[in-house]
């Protein structure tokens, strides 16, 4: 295997996952014994103490949803009082719970598992696929994220990684993987949007392609928007027309709605094909028989356009954001707008596109594989660097210049927070700013981390918390404390602080659960403020 890159690219999807490698300068995508190169993000835990992972484990999330686990990407990175956790408590078969520190863990017959631990399985299985294939064993990977993805969800992704046993692991923004897929050696120069619509998660990011050069100008996105979100809408549908046919409603049963989500997500597929689908329904209410009762449902494309029409105006809205950002003035500015993840198959979806961007987006790109083949030639070239040290790579290495998606800063005194680093500031990042304490007489100094936009601390995301302690008591104001960021290519952010009278330092690195504020309570005030001028 000597010259052959010994990393993976990884898409880790919210529904599906898919990993590439690169041979003699192409890119191949990992298949199982089946030829699939999809792979469902499911891992079941089944009765005999098995772990099965991709489409095995499709028929368990029917059979068996207590111990069968899907859409854990919407968990990852979270603590258990997010929103979106909560959500997603209601639309699941299995248990959702908060370990003693708040953090999500899940509940199966095996136990306890953290979210990283469930994504480890599911990057394992892949590892086992593409070693099966290569012939040889892979121990480094670059994995994708959403590119708003926060600074805890990346840190996670990153834990999963090294939990599936990979080393090295690089940590690469979806849509810009997918540019290197879509532009790398073709000597482009072009401005694009890349529309990633998967299966948890939306963000439309705008680069600027220089021959091998990707420029991210801007991102915007929303984690909380995705198919799944889809599927769980015509679910809602399906249940109501149980409701009609055999006044049962399914809806308050989290095991009942978790079967019909793949009926749902089969016909939202089919639609895509058909103008009108026509399911029959088995198995999801029973009579006090015992019997099944069945029924049907009918779907065409103009009503679930009216039920999915908000969804789809939001990822607009995400657009316009992203155009806004990267000072494009009007669609009609891009050169081609580049369609990834599953969602943006649906007609739907690029018939509002189109009618936003004026023209048709590019649909000769495979929207399912062209993340992880971005990511696998990101790999290739960072295997060049490891194993070719000083040689002439084998192929141009292309040049990512990436931002983060948020803004990062502190909470200072009076609930307020301030920014560190601004919102799609190029990565790698560093930033220091000199705060001053705000009483008499303070020994230590706690200094809540938060990223996101708003003037208000606690209305961004609680990353964690610095404290500095051992300060010599001194008045309001004269004892200066030097707050550092340093946010890396990864997008994973490090947070130092210094005494500037004595030296003394702390530094933090970010990671879920680490230094965060206990379940339940509010973020407090932090103890600097700007000094005076």
């Amino acid at each position: 295997m000597a010259g052959e890159s010994p990393f993976l690219g990884i898409d880790l999807g919210t529904s599906n996952s898919v990993a590439a490698y690169v041979c003699e300068g192409r890119a191949f995508v990992v298949g199982d014994a089946d030829g699939r190169t999809v792979h469902p993000s499911v891992v079941a835990f089944t009765e005999d103490g098995r772990v099965v992972v991709g489409a095995s484990a499709l028929d368990s999330l029917h059979e068996d949803p207590q111990n069968t686990l899907f859409s854990v990407k919407r968990l990852i990175g979270r603590r258990f009082s997010d929103e979106e956790v909560q959500r997603l408590r209601d639309r699941v078969g299995y248990a959702i719970r908060a370990d003693a520190d708040g953090i999500v863990v899940l509940q199966t017959r095996a136990g306890t598992h953290t979210v990283q631990e469930v994504s480890a399985h599911i990057l394992r299985y892949l590892r086992d696929l593409a070693e099966t294939q290569l012939g040889a064993p892979l121990e480094r990977a670059v994995i994708t994220v959403p590119a708003s993805f926060h600074n805890l969800q990346r840190q996670a992704t990153k834990e999963a990684g090294e939990k599936a046993g990979f080393s090295l692991v690089r940590i690469l923004n979806e849509p810009t993987a997918a540019a290197l897929s879509y532009g790398f050696g073709r000597g482009l120069s072009q401005r694009v949007a890349v529309y990633d619509f998967g299966g948890g998660t939306l963000d439309v990011t705008v680069l600027n392609i220089e021959d091998n050069v990707f420029e991210v100008l801007a991102t915007a996105g929303d984690t909380s928007l995705g198919g799944d979100d889809m599927d769980i809408r015509v679910a809602e549908a399906m249940a109501g027309a149980c409701l009609r046919t055999h006044r049962f409603d399914v809806r308050h049963d989290p095991i009942a709605m978790s079967r019909l989500r793949r009926y749902a997500e089969a016909l939202k597929c089919r639609l895509s094909e058909e103008d009108s689908v026509t399911i029959e329904v088995p198995d999801i209410a029973f009579g006090e028989d015992g019997l099944p009762l069945p029924f049907t449902v009918v779907l065409d494309r103009p009503t679930f356009a009216q039920r999915m029409s908000d969804l789809v105006e939001r990822s607009i809205r995400v657009f316009e954001e992203s155009l806004r950002l990267a000072k494009v003035d009007a669609p009609a500015l891009l050169d081609d707008t580049i369609l990834v993840g599953g969602s943006t198959r649906i007609p739907l979806i690029r018939e509002r596109l189109a009618l936003f961007l004026g023209k048709l987006a590019r649909t000769d790109v495979n929207p399912m594989q062209a993340v992880a083949m971005g990511a696998a030639i990101h790999a290739a070239t960072l295997g060049q660097n490891v194993e070719e040290e000083g040689a002439v790579p084998a192929q141009p290495r292309p040049v990512l210049l990436d931002v983060t998606p948020r803004a990062l800063g502190i909470g200072i005194v009076g609930g307020l927070c301030e920014t560190l680093i601004p919102r799609n500031t190029a990565v790698p990042a560093e930033e220091t700013r000199v705060f001053a304490t705000s009483v008499d007489h303070q020994t230590k100094v706690r200094i809540p981390i938060a990223q996101g936009e708003s003037r208000k601390l606690k209305e961004n995301v609680s990353l964690g918390v610095l404290e500095l302690d051992g300060l010599p008591p001194k008045a309001r104001g004269a004892l200066r404390v030097a707050v550092t960021f340093e946010i890396n290519t990864d997008g994973i952010l490090e947070v130092r602080a210094a005494n500037k009278d004595t030296g003394r330092r702390e530094r933090v690195r970010i990671v879920l659960g680490q230094d965060a504020l206990p379940e339940g309570t509010a973020p407090l005030d932090g103890d600097l403020e700007p000094p005076p001028a």
